[in-house]
């Protein structure tokens, strides 16, 4: 079978090498086969186009990809004036605006190399296999009798023409949702239909609807009817027959703990010492497999949405509610099947021993992470104390053996303490944001966490031990490049560090440990993060940077997630089959995780993009309501053109122009990363705080503008010899 293979992938590349034809051309001239054969001349040409060894065309057309050429989507810097294309094997090659042809962000193109840009090769477009935007968010502007819509999204870099017939009566300045109907060419703007009209641009109203629209979202709680009438059949109750083989767990002592607001509860826990001196520690997770069945109307809408996706005040969850709010959630007093993961853990943090169930829960409380940070705290109150003052000792237990797993973790070399940048917006009663409070972790929060992150590590170890196929969270090594960015930004503070040769979690750590009571500590804190690579799902186990794991998974969350639905069922069929998984299984996983490792990782970035778009047009909302107050910042970055800063309380962040320093002209000095002034010699360098007041906001592109309140105090740099010789050298 393997030379039969090895002879179709031949002949596939010599017809594809003679001419470039679409798929069923591509069959035609392997003449008389059977249709097992055309079965596997699919698969064959299927497994060349995911080895990016052929590519397709806009018209589907096969063609051979050469060495100095590579496929990709492109995607254009903030501001649109660059942009980049990372190939399948991770190869990132630098485009320039002049480069790009008629590229838009987004589109899948084919690039050849033809330089160097700094440390990466440079390319141009030479063809645009795939369109990537289709409709898109904008502002009409309206001139006379022409009507143009200008993107939000400040990566494209296109203005939209609107034919007449199209503008359905658009004001000038409303924001309106458009589908692109003819794309940029060399002489012509690309052409565009209003296909909905959102609103006007400062009704508080509108942030929603333009970032559904922005990241091609669903409405909340809007499902199609095939999906719902599936949700709608499933019992609201535990039926009999799903209790056949279950683990019962329904007399234990488990509860839930999350947000104030949650409504749907993935994970419950139970906790003991055991006579010997260690922790029993139950983690049970919501059964969403038993309901959700594969390739159901459930199951593709799960997997096309792949994350549910949270707004501010606003859920676009996974699943209908039927299942994510009621029969899949851990209710309290209510009997729920679980996948339920019970471990032996040592006074070290280390597994004696766990087990993985079919599992059946009765939650004897409902608890929330402010609740249960009282009692430990010892805030609580008379009426908390008489309701769930009872559970104490339960809480103190879990609190023990936290710090033991976090600890544990701490040696092995993982990253603690990265604080999440949450925050809470509070709004008036017309809907406008009032005010920004960062939210800080409790106790409990972080309790919770590590329970999950031991779990996830024991799931993902009972398939990793054995070799079988399996979807892991997997988080790579730093970037070397951004690794000596991170350093350059520390010495410009003050901060020393050295880096050695071989970069690992320690080493991180260490820099968090000790800049933790720096001014600039949640600055220091992002850069950090963005020297780390995204975490993503794969089916190859690289391990877990951060986590400093060697095996890791998403298993506690799949009313959220669609990874941990894959790995619930993958658990299940591990489960019946004696703690392995059958030879057919074994092929189906190898086959279909790739795709889902995919695409479950392309949708997690779209939802967190969202987000953070959301959060960005709340908080220039804020500031527009606060113009020319004066603020104190710190500044976080140096340009050429200025200076970014940072309101340290508000996590929001701005541009001074250069031209707003009125009192000097500022040349820019890129060795040192400072601006410093021509007469005056003052240095405005990263992590100098200073005054200032905003004074433009454009909240649908979330842009801030400050000018600074300079003191008359010079910062001048010191003057040594060293600096006399070159000078006199020069």
């Amino acid at each position: 079978m393997r030379s039969d293979k090895v002879n179709i992938e031949k002949k596939l590349l010599e017809i594809i090498k003679e001419e470039e034809l679409i798929q069923k051309e591509i069959i035609k001239r392997f003449g008389k086969i059977t249709n097992e054969e055309k079965k596997e001349v699919r698969k064959t040409l299927k497994d060349l186009y995911k080895k990016d060894v052929v590519y397709k065309d806009q018209k589907n057309r096969y063609h051979i990809k050469t060495e100095h050429k590579v496929v990709g989507t492109i995607e254009f810097t903030r501001r649109g004036t660059m942009a980049f294309v990372t190939g399948k094997s991770g190869e990132e090659v630098a485009i320039t605006i002049e480069n790009a042809g008629n590229a838009m962000h987004g589109d899948r193109v084919l690039i050849e190399k033809i330089g160097k840009w700094r440390d990466l090769d440079s390319g141009k477009v030479v063809k645009i296999l795939k369109r990537g935007t289709k409709t898109l968010v904008g502002q009409v502007q309206k001139k006379k009798s022409t009507c143009f819509v200008i993107p939000i999204e400040s990566k494209i870099n296109s203005d939209f023409y609107i034919p007449k017939k199209y503008e359905k009566n658009v004001k000038n300045g409303q924001i309106v949702k458009i589908e692109v109907i003819k794309y940029k060419t060399k002489v012509k703007n690309p052409e565009a239909k209003v296909i909905e009209i959102l609103g006007n641009e400062n009704e508080p109203k509108i942030d929603l609807p333009i970032v559904l629209a922005k990241h091609d979202l669903p409405e909340p709680k809007k499902f199609k009817e095939n999906v719902m009438n599936e949700a709608r059949s499933i019992p609201n109750k535990i039926i009999k027959k799903d209790l056949k083989g279950r683990k019962d767990f329904r007399n234990d002592l488990i509860f839930t703990i999350d947000g104030d607001t949650a409504k749907d509860f993935d994970d419950a826990v139970g906790i003991k010492k055991l006579d010997n001196g260690n922790y029993e520690l139950g983690v049970h997770i919501a059964d969403v497999s038993n309901y959700v069945k594969e390739n159901k109307p459930l199951d593709l809408e799960a997997y096309r949405r792949g994350t549910s996706v949270y707004l501010i005040d606003t859920v676009i969850p996974m699943l209908p509610h039927e299942l994510s709010d009621w029969i899949c959630s851990l209710v309290e007093n209510e009997e729920r099947l679980t996948m339920s993961l019970i471990m032996e853990i040592n006074k070290n943090g280390d597994i004696v021993s766990s087990n993985i169930y079919n599992g059946v829960i009765k939650s004897k409380k409902r608890l929330t992470y402010k609740k249960v940070n009282l009692i430990l705290n010892n805030e609580a109150d008379e009426k908390l104390e008489k309701e769930i003052g009872w559970l104490r000792p339960q809480f103190e237990l879990m609190k023990e053996l936290m710090e033991i797993l976090r600890e544990n973790r701490k040696k092995r070399g993982s990253i603690l303490d990265i604080e999440s940048g949450e925050i809470y917006f509070e709004f008036d009663e017309k809907g406008f944001v009032k005010d920004i409070i960062p939210v800080e972790r409790g106790i409990s929060e972080v309790i919770i966490e590590e329970f999950m992150i031991k779990a996830n590590e024991v799931i993902a170890s009972y398939f990793f031990d054995k070799e079988l196929p399996f979807i892991y969270r997997v988080h790579a090594n730093p970037d070397p490049q951004l690794l000596i960015q991170l350093k350059n930004y520390l010495d410009i503070i003050g901060v020393k560090v050295d880096l050695p040769n071989k970069i690992t979690s320690n080493v991180l750590q260490e820099i968090l440990n000790n800049t933790k009571n720096h001014p600039l500590s949640k600055s220091i804190q992002k850069l950090l993060v963005r020297t780390m690579k995204r975490a993503i799902y794969s089916d190859e186990n690289i391990g877990h940077f951060g986590l400093g794991s060697s095996a890791y998974t998403h298993f506690t969350s799949p009313i959220r997630r669609y990874p941990d639905l894959i790995v619930h069922r993958m658990l299940k069929k591990y489960i019946k089959n004696n703690y392995k998984l059958t030879k057919e299984d074994i092929e189906k996983y190898r086959k279909i995780l790739p795709e889902i490792a995919e695409q479950s990782s392309k949708n997690e970035r779209n939802a967190n993009e969202a987000e953070w778009d959301l959060y960005d047009m709340k908080k220039a909302e804020y500031m527009q309501s606060h113009l020319s107050e004066e603020f104190e910042v710190f500044i976080t970055g140096i340009t050429k053109f200025g200076f970014f800063v940072e309101i340290p309380e508000k996590m929001i962040n701005g541009l001074v122009h250069v031209s707003e320093l009125k009192d000097d002209y500022y040349n820019y000095r890129e060795k040192d990363n400072m601006l410093i002034g021509e007469k005056t010699k003052r240095i405005l360098k990263v992590g100098d705080k200073l005054k200032v007041k905003a004074v433009k906001v454009n909240k649908l592109k979330a842009e801030i503008d400050f000018i600074p309140i300079l003191e008359k105090k010079l910062n001048k740099p010191k003057k040594n010899r060293k600096n006399k010789k070159s000078k006199k050298r020069r």
